[in-house]
């Protein structure tokens, strides 16, 4: 191998790491981004407790509510 052989080497293996390493901090950030997006809306969400509103609003509905199931298309 001559010395522009190598040197080209070398150069192409130096972009090729630079460009790996902009790629990965690139996914790195966007993931970032969607972990925040998803706590947001999580945050969003009402209170799961059960001694709250939703439990003696399903004690209004009728009894014959939620006692089958459809299993026909």
């Amino acid at each position: 191998m001559d010395a522009n052989a190598i040197s080209n080497l070398a150069t192409q293996m130096t972009q090729q790491n630079t460009s790996q390493s902009v790629g990965m901090a690139v996914l790195k950030k966007s993931m970032e981004a969607e972990a925040q997006a998803a706590t947001a809306l999580v945050e969003t969400l009402p209170d799961a407790n059960p001694n709250s509103d939703a439990q003696t609003s399903t004690q209004a509905l009728p009894s014959n509510l939620g006692n089958t199931i459809n299993t026909t298309a």
